[in-house]
């Protein structure tokens, strides 16, 4: 169990009906460790200032986690968190290892944009 104040995935069909229901959604998949934490701090104070997407976390080492750990999109990422952004159920874009705050939310304004 990952202790952050995010919503949590704890299933591959949970992830999937919030994939299928939401249109923008960011999924942080890690461990409660020093690359991750920070992540995660960063995406609670964020989900106030971003109402539009769905922010989750997913612990990595759960079995469930390999429909984050086996997308084509983080086959050769070195560190985690896994960060995957979602927008209509598909990939569009895909960090990992430690994120600053103006980076996420470059991401989030370029990919997870309301129209």
């Amino acid at each position: 169990m990952l202790y952050t104040n995010l919503k949590h995935i704890e299933s591959a069909e949970e992830h999937a009906k919030i994939l299928a229901e939401n249109e923008n959604v960011m999924v942080i998949c890690g461990r409660m460790g020093p690359m991750c934490i920070p992540v995660y701090g960063i995406a609670e104070e964020l989900e106030k200032k971003y109402p539009h997407v769905k922010f989750y976390d997913m612990e990595f080492d759960h079995p469930e986690a390999h429909v984050i750990r086996d997308l084509p999109e983080v086959r050769g990422f070195m560190g985690i968190p896994f960060t995957i952004y979602y927008k209509n159920g598909k990939v569009v874009k895909a960090t990992s290892s430690i994120q600053t705050k103006p980076q996420i939310t470059s991401i989030l304004d370029e990919h997870l944009a309301t129209k």
